[in-house]
C-alpha cells in the first residue's frame, strides 16, 4: 500500500516505513514518541517528488503512536487547525489502520500481518445467495462494538441471512455517527474496538457461512477532523460541487494520487480485512470528467487484485440510476446496485405517504413496482417529478441479481424526523405483502436490522460534533423538515430529536428483549418463514439467469402478474392484489410456495394478498406448500 505506514519485514531490516503524500509543503515531519519521555520528537521527512515524503525508522514498531508535522504557514486555516504550534500543525496520517484517540489524535501502527487468520478455505458465496443484514455496529447490540455484532452471528444464521453489510466504520468524529462522516477511511473507528476485533468479526462471520461487506465513502469527507485541505488541497475541486461542498478530485490536477487513495482503500478492505464487498455510498456524487470514470477503473483495479477463485463483490447506492455500471462483475463491472425504485413503490403501497420524492410514485405504483420486479428501475429515462428531469436507463437487459431490494434501510427510516420504522407507519397487512414479495423476488433481498422483528425502536439521525458545528447540525436538521406542512412551525421542529444528543443515540439502540413478546415474536417467525422458502424454492434456480427473464402484466384494480424464467428454466410466477376489493383470477400452473391465505391460493385474492407459484420442467415437483400471511 503507498499510503500509510509499512512494517518492514525482518529480512529487510526492522522500523517502520512512514509515507505521506503532501504537494503543499516544502517540508514535513515525522512526529514520534521520544524515547520513555512523554514529548514527541520531531524528524525530518524524506522529499520523494511529486510531493511525496517518506522516512524509515528502525526503532519504531506496531504500537509507535506518530503525527505528521505540516509546514504552511502561509494557510490562513492553519491557525485554527487542533495542534497548531508556531505556525506548524500536527495532523494524523489520513491512511491511519487506527485512530485510538479519535480523528484529532496520534494514529497508531498495526502491523497488518500479525492477526492469525484461520479462514483461508473461505473463497465466499456466489452472489446469487445473498441475503444481506445491513447493520448499524454501535446501536446493533448492547455493547455498540464489533464484539457485540458477533454475539449475534448465529441468530442471523438461523434467521436465514447469508450476508451482513456495515455501515461505514471509518473513524469519525466523536463517540457516536453513521459513519458517513469519517475522515479516516483506513482506520476502523476506536469506538467500536481494535483492527483486530473487526477481523475477529469477519472470520467468526466465515466460520458460520456468512459473508461481510462494508458500505465506503469515496464521495466526500466529512466535516470535522479533515486536514487533507492544510497540505493536500489536490484532494478537492471547485470544479465540482456536492451537497457536501466542494468535490472530491478525480479528474483534475493531482487526481491520479487520488484516485490511488480510494482505490487502495477498496483493495486494503477487502486484503488486510477479508472482507466479501464493499458497498459504495452515493456515487452519484462521484464526480468525473474524465475516461475511464474512477467507478470503471476502481472495479477493474479490484478485479485484477483479487484471487479469481475468490467471491469479492462491490455494490452501488446511485440515485441516478445508471445501468451502465452493472452486468458482469468479471468484466470489472458492479454486482448490484441498491434499487430505491422498488423500495419507494412498496412504501408508497405500505403507508400511502406521497410527499418528497414518493410523489413520483404516487400515481401509479402498482405499475412501477411490477417494472421493478420485472425489468430493475421503476425509472428507465422517464421525467421524474421530483427531480424535474430525466432520470434512469433502460435495464430490462440486467439479469435480477443486479438490483437490490429492501423494504427498510438507514437511510429511508433514519431520514424521517422521528426515524419510524414502517410498522409504526403502514398497515400490517400491506407489509407483509411488501415483505413476501421482496423477499421471494429473484432480486437480492436486503433487511435492515430490526425489521424481522418489527423493532420498536427508531433509528434516529446521530451524530457528536465538536462546538463549532453541534449547534449548526442541529439547526440544519430541523430546517430540513421546515418544508413539510407538518413541520411548518417553530415549536413543532423544536420537537425534532437533537442529533447531538446522547439520547438519541441511546433511543435507535435495538431492543432485542421484545422479540420474545407479541407482535414481535409472530414477526420474527415470518420473516424466517419466507427466507426458508427462499433458500429452498429459489436461491437454488438463480445461477445462470439471463437479460430479460422477467415479463409483467397489471390487470384489475391494482392487481399484478410478473413471470421470471429461472436459470435452470424454471417458471416463478407473482400474483399479488393492492386494491380494496377481492379479485377472481388464474393462479399459474405449478407448485403453489406461498399464498397469504387458502382463499388467495385458491385464485380469490383478497386486499394486500400474495401468491407464488413455481413451475419446475421435471417430473419431480416440490411438495405443495400454503403458508398463512395475516398477523
Amino acid at each position: 500500500m503507498p499510503f500509510g505506514t509499512q512494517v518492514l519485514e525482518k529480512d529487510t531490516g526492522r522500523g517502520v516505513c512512514f509515507r505521506l503524500w503532501a504537494p503543499d509543503c516544502p517540508q514535513v515531519g515525522l512526529c514520534i514518541p521520544e524515547g520513555e519521555a512523554d514529548g514527541e520528537q520531531v524528524l525530518a521527512m524524506d522529499p520523494q517528488g511529486d510531493g511525496w515524503f517518506e522516512l524509515t525508522v528502525p526503532y519504531a514498531a506496531a504500537g509507535t503512536r506518530y503525527r505528521f508535522e505540516i509546514n504552511r504557514q502561509e494557510n490562513a486555516k492553519a491557525g485554527k487547525a487542533k495542534g497548531n504550534t508556531n505556525g506548524k500543525i500536527r495532523v494524523p496520517d489520513p491512511a491511519s489502520r487506527f485512530n485510538p484517540d479519535d480523528v484529532h489524535g496520534a494514529s497508531e501502527v498495526i502491523d497488518p500481518a500479525a492477526f492469525a487468520w484461520q479462514d483461508g478455505a473461505w473463497r465466499g458465496r456466489p452472489w446469487e445467495e445473498a441475503v444481506i443484514y445491513e447493520l448499524h455496529v454501535g446501536t446493533f447490540s448492547p455493547e455498540g462494538t464489533f464484539n457485540g455484532v458477533m454475539q449475534r452471528l448465529d441468530y442471523l444464521v438461523e434467521l436465514g441471512i447469508t450476508a451482513i453489510e456495515l455501515m461505514p466504520v471509518a473513524d469519525f468524529p466523536g463517540a457516536r455517527n453513521w459513519g458517513y462522516d469519517g475522515v479516516l477511511p483506513y482506520a476502523p473507528d476506536s469506538r467500536y474496538g481494535r483492527p483486530d476485533d473487526l477481523k475477529a468479526l469477519v472470520q467468526a462471520a466465515h466460520t458460520r457461512g456468512l459473508m461481510v461487506l462494508l458500505d465506503v465513502v469515496y464521495n466526500h469527507f466529512g466535516p470535522e477532523g479533515n486536514y487533507l485541505h492544510l497540505y493536500a488541497s489536490p484532494f478537492f475541486t471547485e470544479r465540482h460541487h456536492t451537497p457536501w461542498g466542494a468535490a472530491i478530485n478525480f479528474d483534475g490536477r493531482g487526481s491520479r494520487e487520488v484516485r490511488e487513495f480510494f482505490i487502495h482503500n477498496a483493495l486494503y478492505w477487502l486484503h488486510e480485512y477479508h472482507l466479501d464487498g464493499l458497498r459504495l455510498d452515493a456515487v452519484h456524487a462521484i464526480l468525473d470528467n474524465s475516461s475511464p470514470h474512477f467507478l470503471v477503473e476502481l472495479a477493474d483495479r479490484v478485479r485484477a487484485g483479487i484471487d479469481p477463485g475468490r467471491h469479492a463483490h462491490l455494490i452501488l447506492e446511485n440515485d441516478a440510476n445508471q445501468a451502465r455500471y452493472l452486468g458482469n462483475p468479471q468484466l470489472g463491472r458492479y454486482a448490484a446496485q441498491w434499487n430505491d425504485d422498488i423500495h419507494h413503490t412498496l412504501h408508497v403501497l405500505a403507508t400511502d405517504e406521497k410527499d418528497g420524492y414518493y410523489v413520483d410514485y404516487a400515481a401509479d405504483p402498482v405499475r412501477q413496482l411490477a417494472r421493478c420486479l420485472a425489468e430493475g428501475f421503476a425509472y428507465q429515462g422517464e421525467l421524474s417529478t421530483y427531480r424535474d428531469a430525466p432520470r434512469g436507463e433502460p435495464s430490462a437487459h440486467l439479469p435480477p441479481r443486479a438490483f437490490i431490494s429492501f423494504l427498510q434501510c438507514h437511510d429511508q427510516v433514519g431520514n424521517r424526523a422521528f426515524g419510524e420504522r414502517i410498522t409504526q407507519i403502514g398497515g400490517a397487512p400491506a407489509i407483509r405483502a411488501a415483505a413476501a414479495i421482496y423477499l421471494l423476488a429473484p432480486d437480492i433481498p436486503m433487511l435492515f436490522m430490526g425489521e424481522e422483528f418489527a423493532a420498536p425502536s427508531p433509528f434516529l439521525f446521530f451524530c457528536d460534533f465538536g462546538d463549532e458545528l453541534r449547534e449548526a447540525v442541529t439547526q440544519g436538521r430541523r430546517r430540513e423538515f421546515a418544508r413539510f406542512t407538518r413541520f411548518a412551525q417553530p415549536e413543532t421542529q423544536a420537537s425534532i430529536p437533537d442529533p447531538n444528543a446522547i439520547e438519541t443515540f441511546h433511543r435507535s439502540k435495538l431492543d432485542w428483549n421484545c422479540i420474545q413478546n407479541e407482535p414481535h415474536a409472530d414477526w420474527l417467525d415470518y420473516y424466517r418463514t419466507l427466507l426458508e422458502l427462499r433458500k429452498e424454492f429459489i436461491v437454488p434456480r438463480l445461477a445462470g439467469m439471463n437479460a430479460y427473464s422477467g415479463r409483467f402484466h397489471v390487470f384489475g384494480a391494482d392487481c399484478l402478474r410478473v413471470d421470471w424464467r429461472l436459470g435452470d428454466g424454471s417458471a416463478l410466477r407473482l400474483l399479488s392484489n393492492f386494491s380494496n376489493q377481492v379479485i377472481r383470477t388464474v393462479v399459474p400452473a405449478g407448485t403453489t410456495i406461498f399464498a397469504s391465505t387458502g382463499e388467495a391460493a385458491a385464485g380469490m385474492l383478497g386486499p394486500c394478498d400474495v401468491v407464488w407459484t413455481l413451475h419446475v420442467p421435471s417430473p419431480v415437483h416440490a411438495p405443495a406448500r400454503t403458508t398463512p400471511g395475516h398477523v
